[in-house]
């Protein structure tokens, strides 16, 4: 999965000639995942039509303050999308816009959201070579490299004029791989190995029965795609659930036991920087499990259980480097019962949930959680959506990584 799924990018184009390649430029940022709006100046429009770029974007082209068509006095926030985007992009960008941006000169839609964007700016020079190469064209570029935009270094080649040299806008399929690898070169998990597990696991009473619990996997998920997010280099180990991988970048593997899920967890421990057990592991499993379905013949059964082993347990025990995060459901005595799973487990921090805060626990798409850990400290969060409980959690563990 590209490290642009899920990202809002503002794409700005301006009157060159190289406007023509922003139909593929669109067409890429789709077929990556991202949600793409485009903005126009108002001369661009005679390069590549609006219509060519909404069709593509599947968002209405914005080119004026107010769209000519518009007759009720409605207008285009600019604010507004500086804020929306994840990232802008300005490709490409003439000698004109160049020199407006850099002295702030706003007088255009574009030239007016760049100004309010809080968001990371790159920029696509294309022009004629000797454009190019004139003292204000460089200066406007270092101006705005010194405000901490990004440039995306213009290309030699034949240019429009027939000339030969610097300036031709970089080709779509490069100007993408060049964002990738500057979003991916400032993730704060890159080059880190994260294990994850999740969902419950089933115990085998018969080829028909299992003792389980009532877990959907969507908090581990929801870890494992933020970790993924975030640059990590994810192995997600997952009971039995219905959810499907978050990432094709992510190594899922799916066991039912809990003692295949040790099995695979601990195989893999020794090589990741951390791991987050998240999974609701069942604490008990048949002592013996009947060959054939199990026929109900008398009033009571008794059946003879014997511990699972335990996960969490065995991961802190060979811990050397690794931060190992650890999971606390409870329903009583939620905070003692934590700092004892905490110390006995040697955990670097626990997640703490309660069955008795409503929209928190088993099956749920939202969690509220406190983040507890050994030398005190105490995190309480609200309740949240699971995707952004996952990103709370990756930012306590990315700290602790980074220190």
């Amino acid at each position: 999965m590209s490290v642009l799924s899920g990202k809002k990018i503002l794409l700005g184009v301006t009157a060159g000639i190289a406007a023509y390649k922003t139909a593929f430029l669109v067409r890429l940022f789709i077929k990556a995942g991202a949600e793409v709006k485009v903005i126009m100046t108002p001369a661009a429009r005679e390069f590549v039509t609006p219509l060519t770029l909404s069709t593509l974007s599947k968002n209405q082209v914005i080119f004026s303050f107010t769209q000519e068509e518009d007759k009720g006095g409605m207008w285009n926030n600019h604010v507004d999308l500086g804020l929306w985007a994840d990232f802008m992009l300005i490709a490409p960008v003439t000698a004109n816009t160049l020199s407006k941006m850099a002295t702030g000169n706003s007088d255009n839609f574009l030239l007016a959201t760049y100004l309010s964007a809080k968001c990371p700016v790159y920029f696509a020079p294309a022009m004629d070579l000797d454009m190019f190469r004139h003292p204000s064209t460089k200066n406007s570029i270092e101006t705005l490299t010194s405000f901490g935009n990004i440039l995306i270094p213009a290309t030699s080649g034949e240019l429009a004029s027939g000339l030969v040299g610097e300036g031709r806008m970089a080709e779509p399929e490069d100007i993408v791989e060049f964002i990738e690898d500057h979003i991916s070169e400032n993730l704060p998990l890159r080059d880190k190995k994260i294990l994850i597990t999740a969902g419950p696991t089933y115990e085998a009473i018969d080829p028909v029965r299992f003792i389980g619990n009532h877990s959907s996997g969507k908090m581990g998920f929801e870890l494992a795609a933020a970790a993924q997010r975030l640059g990590a280099t994810v192995t997600l180990i997952s009971g039995p659930t219905h959810l499907e991988n978050p990432s094709a970048d992510i190594e899922l593997i799916r066991v039912q036991s809990a003692q295949e899920m040790f099995e695979a967890a601990t195989g893999k421990f020794d090589e990741v920087d951390a791991a987050i057990a998240a999974a609701a592991v069942s604490d008990y499993r048949p002592k013996k499990v009947a060959d054939q379905k199990i026929k109900k013949e008398t009033e009571n059964l008794h059946m003879e259980l014997e511990k699972t082993p335990d996960i969490l347990a065995s991961l802190g025990s060979k811990k050397q480097n690794q931060v190992l995060v650890g999971f606390a459901l409870e329903t009583e005595n939620e905070e003692q019962n934590a700092l004892g799973k905490l110390e006995k487990k040697n955990l670097d921090f626990i997640v703490l949930n309660s069955l008795n805060d409503k929209g928190a626990g088993f099956k749920t798409d939202t969690n509220k959680i406190s983040i507890l850990f050994g030398n005190g400290q105490k995190v309480d969060f609200g309740l949240k959506s699971k995707k952004e409980v996952a990103e709370d959690i990756l930012k306590e563990l990315t700290l602790l990584l980074n220190e």
